[in-house]
């Protein structure tokens, strides 16, 4: 029998309870404690999974192998040092931290100690993301869009750093090439940070990417468009269906046929694959997918983005 792995999560408000959730179902998976500053919240939630609460985030410190780090992005690297610094496993909410000094040290702690550190970016475990990664060859140009209405739980952060940073980290990852230049515009609407935004990314190899997110939209719309060599793809986050056209040369005709297909993927709940191949790879001690390095980069461009708005 596998030994069990101690966890625990620091940060249960809507989205740290969540964590807990996941981790209490998980085999082999002991939810040691949930940590929060408002008691209350804590022992809710720890009633609610069967596990302990406290007050003080530091409270699981050596009693745990791996923690969740779902508090505000303001306190990460306060939260995140002790623990990385006594080698416990880490899985950080995005993004990383609110400059690069701040997560270059969450990384450089993790990367002395040997904790395992994966960057909450759970779009890349989207099935849709994952299948469409798959046929993606050379993209010249993608076209990203993420909008929603207004939520006051993300009035802390602008859009950029909200939303917007899960559609960099995507096409980070299905570019490969180095930025050459990036632009951007975006406005505050109803709140003091900037809450929809458009970003124009350019790559060395010639790849252009367009990226839109919006919080003050009165429709859902979450899609990506890649274009490539005789390949078009589009991706709904909402309905996870992806649609792919390719012309077929025919020798009736001047011009070749389009043939379009759509794929039904399969729907899985991101968040649940992202903890259970954050658990995997602690067991395993292999790379996360989504690993500190890769929560910089995507942390980087995110700023880039932010300081072409003058956010």
């Amino acid at each position: 029998m596998k030994k069990q792995l101690r966890v625990g999560v620091i940060g249960v408000g809507y989205l740290g309870r969540f964590h807990a959730l996941i981790y209490s179902r998980l085999p082999n998976v002991k939810l040691v404690g949930v940590a929060d500053l408002d008691a209350v919240r804590a022992a809710e939630v720890a009633v609610e999974v069967g596990c302990v609460a406290f007050g003080d985030p530091l409270a699981l410190l050596g009693l745990v192998d791996a923690v969740s780090v779902v508090v505000p992005t303001s306190v990460h690297l306060d939260v995140a040092r002790p623990y990385l610094q006594q080698g416990v496993h880490m899985l950080l909410e995005k993004p990383m931290a609110q400059d690069m000094h701040r997560a270059s040290e969450i990384l450089q702690l993790a990367e002395a100690s040997g904790a395992m550190l994966q960057i909450g970016h759970l779009e890349r475990f989207n099935a849709g993301i994952m299948e469409l990664a798959k046929r993606i060859d050379t993209p010249r140009f993608i076209e990203a869009q993420r909008m929603g209405g207004f939520s006051e739980r993300a009035t802390d952060v602008d859009v950029v750093s909200d939303l917007m940073i899960h559609d960099i980290d995507i096409i980070l990852s299905l570019v490969a090439s180095d930025l050459s230049d990036v632009r951007a515009v975006g406005a505050r609407v109803l709140s003091e940070h900037v809450d929809i935004a458009n970003a124009r990314l350019e790559f060395i190899n010639g790849t252009v990417a367009n990226v839109v997110a919006s919080r003050v939209s009165d429709r859902t719309t979450r899609r990506i468009r890649v274009f490539q060599p005789r390949c078009y793809l589009s991706l709904d986050f909402v309905t996870q269906t992806l649609d792919i056209a390719a012309p077929v040369a025919s020798e009736d005709v001047q011009r070749p046929e389009i043939r379009r297909e759509r794929v039904a993927v399969e729907p899985v709940k991101p968040l649940d694959r992202e903890i259970e191949a954050f658990v995997h790879c602690v067991r395993r001690r292999e790379r996360p997918l989504v690993d500190g390095a890769v929560g910089l980069k995507a942390l980087e461009v995110a700023l880039r983005v932010r300081k072409c708005i003058g956010a």
